[in-house]
């Protein structure tokens, strides 16, 4: 008998699908749900260009479309646009979501088709390739341009111990894949501790270390020298009462992923390449700062910082706690960086929040996170310019990527130092990219890669997680088709 497929009620509304190509799509509220980060964009229509910035015009050249696309192709124009514009329609992401976890990707034939659609759009645009060969090809490209790559290998959570021995050789291979590439064409290798880790194991690790900050007696033999996990304004609802210590086998485990992530940081350090460790939940994120904290003092570059944490501006306590930590490593003598976002957790976040009866972690209002990210990005800028640390500015948010580089040249920060850097995910943001590149800002693009199946799954959490801004995708796409418009009319003149 063959299983009934139940039709979401994006298919039962097709005209929904069917958008003029220049006209943007409804961009939500200023506090719409998305995630990780957000833009300026708050009308449906065509934003004139000359009215998105209202900081110094002279820093990020938005306007010579014909100098800020130079390098891309047509062909590359014309595809990105389109892509853009399926990923910023929200049935689309309904239904790309709806199918990726129906019975359909049970049936080999469907599955077959619906994977080589995916692979031939959004897989293009958002990923790197499927191994190291293509995105060999993919950072070389970047490279042509005057960007550089940030290779994160999209592996989900690891489940026991094999799993994480195999993502360890495959962040390895990573490594080692950056001595054939164009000189300085690769930023970072981008690890994710929950690759080499069980996010068990880290939830039970981030128990402990929340009850130890509550209580400083309780002790915890197995941890390492380490920089400050906490503030006091941190959530600490996650842990109601005492842990239970550790198991012997638990432990076992925990040295094995302490080794894993020395192995990997020793391999970076050898090729003097630098390591980028991503965020995840409230629930797990102390442990992961944990083995970020502990690899940055034994691992760094004379005075400069060879391991980056990350840190989540949507969270009311990142601010502190970033603050908090990069000042006891400049006491320690550790060189620490640190790539900033806004964060990729927030509806989570606040439904768990929710059904504790607790107040949520996430600032109440989207103005308040993009103040967050612009009071963090002006601290780190300040240190920078007293010589210590390093950031990487991870925005699609025009506003701040203006604010920042007005501040850096402000504060005399060469737009060459490797100590500010400024990313953006592959395939979005290519305005704000190439802008500040023209700029002569240091640019990375983050470079997801794995097999299409692996990926996929990541991919399609991010397009719901991202929403927002997916669909404010409007101004990029706006300036691709100025651009494409002004090369028809050279080409019909």
């Amino acid at each position: 008998m063959a299983n009934k497929v139940v039709c979401p009620k994006a298919f039962r509304d097709l005209r929904s699908f069917v958008r003029c190509l220049n006209t943007a799509p409804t961009v939500p509220p200023m506090n719409f749900t998305g995630a990780y980060d957000a833009t300026t964009v708050t009308t449906p229509a065509l934003i004139p260009t000359d009215q998105v910035i209202t900081a110094d015009k002279k820093v990020i050249n938005f306007e010579d479309v014909k100098e800020l696309f130079t390098g891309v192709s047509t062909l590359k124009l014309i595809r990105s646009t389109l892509t853009l514009q399926m990923a910023a329609t929200e049935p689309m992401v309904d239904v790309g979501i709806w199918v990726m976890n129906s019975k359909l990707m049970h049936m080999p034939i469907v599955k077959e088709v619906i994977l080589g659609f995916v692979k031939g759009t959004f897989y293009e645009h958002f990923c790197a390739g499927k191994d190291l060969i293509e995105v060999r090809r993919t950072v070389t490209k970047l490279s042509d341009v005057g960007l550089k790559g940030m290779l994160d290998y999209g592996v989900e959570h690891a489940t026991e111990n094999e799993s994480c021995d195999q993502s360890m050789k495959v962040f390895l291979q990573t490594a080692e894949s950056t001595k054939s590439l164009p000189s300085s064409s690769v930023s970072f290798v981008v690890v994710k501790i929950t690759a080499i880790c069980t996010p068990k194991l880290l939830k039970r690790m981030s128990d402990l270390l929340r009850w130890e900050h509550k209580n400083p007696s309780f002790n915890l033999p197995w941890k390492q020298k380490s920089l400050p996990l906490f503030s006091d304004s941190s959530p600490f609802y996650h842990t109601p009462q005492k842990p239970e210590p550790l198991t012997v086998e638990e432990e076992h485990d925990l040295q094995l992923a302490h080794e894993r992530l020395m192995t990997i940081c020793k391999k970076c350090l050898e090729l003097d390449v630098d390591l980028l460790i991503d965020a995840e939940d409230t629930a797990i994120q102390p442990a992961i700062d944990y083995f970020a904290y502990s690899a940055a003092i034994k691992y760094h570059k004379d005075d400069d910082p060879m391991i980056f944490g990350t840190i989540q501006a949507y969270l009311k306590d990142s601010k502190e706690r970033m603050v908090i930590a990069k000042k006891a490593a400049e006491k320690m003598g550790v060189p620490m960086g640190f790539k900033l976002v806004r964060g990729a957790y927030m509806s989570s976040e606040r439904e768990l929040a929710s059904r504790l009866g607790v107040q949520s972690p996430i600032h109440d209002s989207i103005e308040q996170t993009h103040d967050c990210f612009n009071s963090c990005a002006e601290f780190m800028l300040d240190e920078i310019s007293n010589g210590s640390g390093a950031v990487v500015l991870a925005t699609h948010n025009i506003d701040s990527g203006k604010l920042a580089a007005s501040k850096a040249i402000d504060l005399g920060i060469r737009k060459d130092s490797q100590k500010l850097q400024f990313a953006q995910l592959y395939g979005m943001a290519e305005g704000l990219s190439f802008g500040l590149r023209n700029a002569g800002f240091q640019v990375s693009k983050y470079l997801p890669f794995g097999p299409v199946e692996q990926v996929m799954p990541y991919l399609i959490r991010r397009a719901e997680e991202n929403r927002g801004l997916l669909s404010t995708s409007a101004f990029d796409r706006q300036l691709m088709r100025k651009e494409l418009t002004r090369r028809f009319k050279v080409a019909t003149s």
